[in-house]
């Protein structure tokens, strides 16, 4: 048993068996599991098309309106809304600079143009800031992401941002 590596018979049967046995695993083991999965998922998204299409006959103006029924929709301002979102994402002040250019009309449409930098945050804590912003402010747009690393710090990044939100 000591020496069973320089049996050839290890090589010349038992390897090719082992090879001819995985076809076989994925066919009977793997390949009905992967459609079962498959079909669960595929029943699970009929399922929550279904419910969708059933809030949005019952009320239409759902998607347009905000979550809490009781807020009163103010006017878009950037510093308001990146300050109070940066909070929410556990984003320190300190970590955050932004600012905002005047309002302009561009293509017959009222927008104005602002920059967001964060330092030494995660990507974690980008991703869902922006995320979260341009859930909760449907006429803002990121037209502008670069992330930079900082050397010798795994998960730390400057994060620069440039929206535009149109009124």
């Amino acid at each position: 048993m000591h020496d069973i590596h320089r049996n050839p018979i290890l090589y010349y049967l038992g390897i090719p068996l082992l090879i001819g046995l995985w076809p076989l695993l994925v066919r009977a083991v793997y390949l009905p599991a992967a459609e079962r999965d498959c079909d669960q998922d595929y029943s699970l998204l009929i399922e929550g098309q279904t419910q969708i299409m059933g809030i949005l006959e019952i009320d239409p103006q759902r998607i347009l309106r905000a979550v809490d029924p009781n807020n009163v929709v103010r006017e878009f301002a950037y510093d308001v809304a990146v300050p109070q979102v940066a909070n929410l994402c556990a984003i320190p002040p300190g970590n955050l600079q932004y600012g905002a250019g005047g309002k302009v009309n561009f293509s017959g449409k009222q927008r104005q143009d602002g920059t967001v930098n964060f330092k030494d945050i995660s990507i974690v804590q980008a991703a869902k800031f922006l995320s979260m912003i341009q859930t909760t402010y449907i006429n803002l747009q990121c037209d502008k992401i670069e992330l930079t690393t900082r050397k010798d710090m795994p998960d730390q990044w400057k994060v620069d941002l440039h929206f535009i939100y149109y009124y």
